[in-house]
């Protein structure tokens, strides 16, 4: 079992409670603030729950009882006056979460680290007004937060490089395989990437190229099948590096820039679509085939965990 440093999570919804079991399935005790002592005993059951999925999957060998023992929630920051790193995950708002930080300097040493599972904002700015600026790290989780081995791990501008080497160590002890982003920016690494193929989806779509459908399945069927096994730059090594060189310089200047938010995605919010949340989104869903969806997508995780298990990063230089 790894070492039983303290540390505490701020936010227990069901991204905090992910995170938490994460952590406490590593083998640490977890301290799990909420602005919600009421809400103690159902963020306690998710954590549960999630920590009977990893028991299911064999990830867990401790059984989820004694695991729990480990958590302690409570509504008070004086709690984490002896913790090594708290970890907050609260709503995307500079404003709130930076009211978190503040109170955390209030009782944290000096050298306690302040992770913030933001997906977007830049580290810099929620740094900025911090009696200690150079322990504050972006810490940024995938959905389901206890399955996935994705982690990044993003310095601001006052951020201390050794400060975020130990984030990352401290990380590999929860199962993860960190990045570490050594400059800030906006969106980091996953979403940046991402968000750029969004854009040339929509761009698709919406000037009817392709349907959603057919979108969907060229890319499951093409960078699904390999993006588990090697990054993009792997990737080019396997398939011929100069190819990539002649179709770039075809391609980039016929790839859309576009600036604006596709209209298809504008509407489908306006109508209230949140997706298989409430089982309106870009595609039809009943709620019982919401339902599903969501619980093949957890399948799914577990499974694509082993399956990367098996080919680790660096196994080709073993």
């Amino acid at each position: 079992m790894s070492e039983k440093i303290q540390i505490g999570t701020v936010g227990l919804g069901l991204m905090g409670s992910s995170i938490a079991t994460c952590i406490l399935a590593a083998g640490h005790p977890v301290t799990a603030l909420t602005n919600n002592i009421a809400q103690k005993k159902e963020a306690t059951q998710r954590i549960e729950a999630y920590l009977l999925q990893l028991k299911e999957e064999e990830i867990l060998k401790e059984e989820p009882a004694t695991v729990l023992q480990r958590l302690s929630i409570t509504d008070s920051y004086a709690d984490f006056s002896n913790h090594t790193i708290v970890i907050e995950s609260i709503i995307e708002s500079i404003e709130e979460k930076k009211k978190v930080y503040q109170q955390l300097e209030t009782v944290l040493a000096p050298d306690a680290i302040i992770g913030s599972n933001t997906s977007a904002i830049p580290v810099t700015l929620l740094q900025q007004g911090l009696q200690h600026p150079e322990r504050m790290f972006g810490i940024h989780w995938a959905e389901p937060a206890h399955i996935t081995r994705f982690m990044e791990v993003i310095c601001g501008d006052a951020s201390d490089i050794a400060l975020a080497e130990k984030v990352i160590s401290i990380a590999e002890s929860w199962g993860k395989e960190p990045s570490l982003l050594r400059k800030d920016i906006r969106g980091f690494i996953t979403n940046r990437i991402m968000y750029a193929m969004l854009r040339e989806a929509f761009y698709l779509v919406e000037n009817g190229y392709a349907t959603i459908e057919d979108v969907d399945r060229s890319l499951r069927n093409d960078l699904g099948y390999w993006i588990t096994f090697a990054g993009p730059f792997r990737f080019m090594d396997f398939t011929g590096i100069p190819a990539y060189l002649a179709v770039m310089k075809d391609l980039f200047p016929d790839l859309s820039n576009s600036t604006t938010i596709p209209s298809t995605i504008e509407k489908l919010v306006e109508d209230g679509a949140k997706g298989v949340a409430n089982a309106k989104g870009f595609y039809s869903y009943t709620e019982a085939t919401a339902q599903q969806w969501e619980k093949l997508f957890v399948d799914f995780s577990f499974d694509i965990r082993k399956l990367a298990g098996k080919y680790p990063q660096n196994i080709g230089d073993q």
